[in-house]
């Protein structure tokens, strides 16, 4: 019987090839335990440094690369490049434990083309014996296995569309009123695209009130805004609990916890919560979408971006019903379409747009359809 083929004649799935890199050998054969028991993976090798990375890149051909940051000589953030050139269609997971270092540093290696973070407990005991990081381990390369790479190569360009330059989608008939905030939410692969989307959108931040859920965990958002306001040109953040939003300013949630919009002493504010997760998820997309459809309605406009799971459909539904339109990027851009192809299956989605389309669809829309 062929090795491909089940015993009913069915065609069986390729285990997705993987090497892991890191100098703890510890780490190093329980992450190829933990892979060999899901029965999705084969670790084809391992590498205890950078160059060591590098080779078996080079030489293997990986699905998939677990690579972490801290490594002695070639360090996983210098090995990055070189492990992207010699074996673009590998999806790098970076993995590091969480300090402010390491997270400026792991969210320097997506825009260098990783695909995702895994945060690593600090001791070997929380390693060793967390379930939740084992769940958390699998669970990312489960996504990653299911995605397609190709979406961290150049981005898909977008058709045409008549009555705008340079083939800017028209979102003018999707909306009722011109949305003032615009409310993000992103998983997988959303650093570097909701970065492209609000450069994209330029000046045309300065008429908006910027929310982001990206799913992140504490220290990361706040590199991440960090990062943020370094390329957009306007300034972007954290918010605290109860501040007054405004214009021309990109508020990230928190990691760890919710972000959402409510109404105070007639301003609408930032909303910090410590709830229970939502979706699995906090900050959930769902806690801001919800909140915005209840406080904002159609003055919003919802932007639903590559991730994993399913966070953001039931936000999305409520925006929709309060009169704001939904943007869900396409399957092409995604890395991972869960979160909008959740969105778009359950019929929330006003429309489709790849990556390189929605930043100029919205800043034609908010600079009244100009694109200069």
């Amino acid at each position: 019987m062929s090795p491909r083929s089940s015993s009913h004649g069915r065609t069986a799935i390729r285990p997705k090839t993987v090497v892991i890199a890191d100098d703890s050998v510890v780490v190093r054969g329980l992450f190829a335990r933990w892979l060999g028991e899901s029965g999705q993976f084969h670790v084809v090798a391992v590498a205890g440094d950078g160059e060591m990375a590098v080779e078996h890149a080079t030489r293997y051909r990986p699905d998939i690369m677990v690579l972490d940051l801290d490594m002695p000589g070639l360090d996983g953030l210098a090995a990055l490049p070189q492990i992207v050139r010699e074996s673009p269609k590998t999806a790098v997971l970076l993995a590091t434990t969480l300090t402010e270092r390491n997270a400026r540093l792991a969210l320097q290696g997506m825009t260098m083309g990783a695909m995702d973070v895994l945060p690593k407990p600090e001791s070997r005991a929380g390693m060793t014996l967390s379930l939740d990081f084992r769940s958390e381990f699998l669970l990312k390369l489960s996504s990653i296995a299911q995605s397609s790479h190709e979406a961290l190569l150049p981005f898909s360009e977008v058709p045409p569309e008549p009555g705008l330059p340079s083939g800017i989608m028209d979102l003018r008939p999707l909306i009722s009123m011109m949305p003032r905030y615009l409310v993000i939410g992103a998983s997988t692969g959303g650093p570097r695209a909701v970065a492209k989307v609000l450069t994209d959108i330029g000046d045309g931040l300065q008429d908006l009130t910027t929310l982001v859920v990206q799913h992140m965990p504490p220290l990361f958002t706040a590199s991440f805004a960090e990062q943020l306001s370094g390329q957009i040109g306007v300034r972007a953040r954290e918010p605290f609990d109860g501040e007054r939003l405004s214009r021309g300013t990109v508020y990230i949630a928190p990691g760890g916890r919710h972000l959402g919009i409510d109404r105070r002493l007639g301003h609408i504010v930032a909303s910090i919560g410590d709830g229970p997760p939502v979706r699995f998820c906090r900050p959930a997309v769902d806690v801001l979408f919800s909140e915005a459809a209840n406080h904002l309605g159609p003055a919003a406009l919802g932007l639903v971006m590559t991730g994993m799971g399913s966070d953001g459909t039931d936000g999305a539904g409520a925006l929709r019903r309060a009169g704001a339109a939904v943007i869900a990027q396409d399957e092409i851009s995604s890395t991972i379409w869960g979160m909008p192809g959740s969105v778009v299956r359950a019929r929330h989605a006003s429309t489709v747009v790849a990556l390189d389309g929605i930043g100029p669809a919205i800043r034609a829309l908010v600079r009244g359809g100009s694109s200069a």
